[in-house]
């Protein structure tokens, strides 16, 4: 996987956008972050220069198993440990499950919003899968 395709499939999902908030920041690594998220809350970074990993909201139970399952899922790096994972490219994570890992990171930033934000998230932009 590669930068352009994380990058659309993560916009495939239903109401997310891109955003690059930290263009001021003291460090290109951090300037290179680019941000997913819907309605306003974060479902996945990673830096588009470096593409090394990406951060994912995940279930605290779940990111223990699969940081015991896999050797390219970390506790989230400069992220609340017990929810986000760091979920390392090229490692032993395959591409199908990172995808199903940023879909899960989404669908728990969607259950957490308000009903009348669900209801009004726009349809997804057409996806390859």
């Amino acid at each position: 996987m590669n930068i352009e395709d994380f990058r659309e499939f993560c916009l495939s999902l239903e109401g997310a956008e891109e955003k690059m908030p930290f263009t001021k920041a003291s460090t290109d690594y951090d300037r290179g972050l680019l941000v997913f998220s819907v309605a306003g809350k974060w479902f996945c970074f990673v830096n588009i220069d470096t593409f090394d990993f990406c951060n994912l909201k995940c279930d605290p139970i779940e990111a223990e198993e699969l940081e015991g399952e896999y050797d390219g899922i970390r506790p989230g790096y400069h992220m609340n440990k017990r929810h986000w994972i760091s979920v390392y490219f090229n490692s032993d994570v395959h591409d199908e499950k990172i995808k199903e890992l940023v879909r899960k990171s989404y669908s728990l930033i969607v259950a957490s919003l308000p009903k009348r934000l669900r209801a009004n998230l726009p349809k997804p932009i057409a996806s390859k899968e």
